[in-house]
């Protein structure tokens, strides 16, 4: 279970949810900040990440192309990248049970 973080959300995240989300990393630790969504998709697609996001870009195309990848969108106005965290951590069991459906391929935490 590891998740591909989109650049729309703080890289800080992934530190704070390691104990939870091993091997997540953040876009931008991988050089591809500002790169299309498409590339994005496509990149988590082949490397076995879900991806987290507040973009609803992703949510469309999860709609349109099915999965893998898997999408976690987080539905939610400006919030701080603390509050963030919090909310993942409280939808631990929800995340992992998602992850572990083999039918599902967009989970919305809002």
């Amino acid at each position: 279970m590891k998740f591909l973080i989109d650049e729309n959300l703080s890289d800080k995240i992934v530190a704070q949810i390691s104990d939870l989300f091993p091997d997540s990393i953040h876009i931008k630790m991988l050089g591809l900040a500002q790169t299309p969504d498409r590339e994005i998709w496509d990149f988590a697609q082949s490397k076995g990440f879900t991806i987290l996001t507040k973009d609803a870009d992703f949510h469309q195309m999860s709609l349109l192309l099915g999965f893998p990848p898997k999408v976690v969108h987080l539905m939610m106005g400006n919030i701080s990248t603390k509050a963030l965290i919090e909310v993942i951590r409280k939808n631990e069991k929800e995340i992992k049970e998602f992850f572990e459906d083999p039918k599902s391929s967009l989970l919305v935490i809002q």
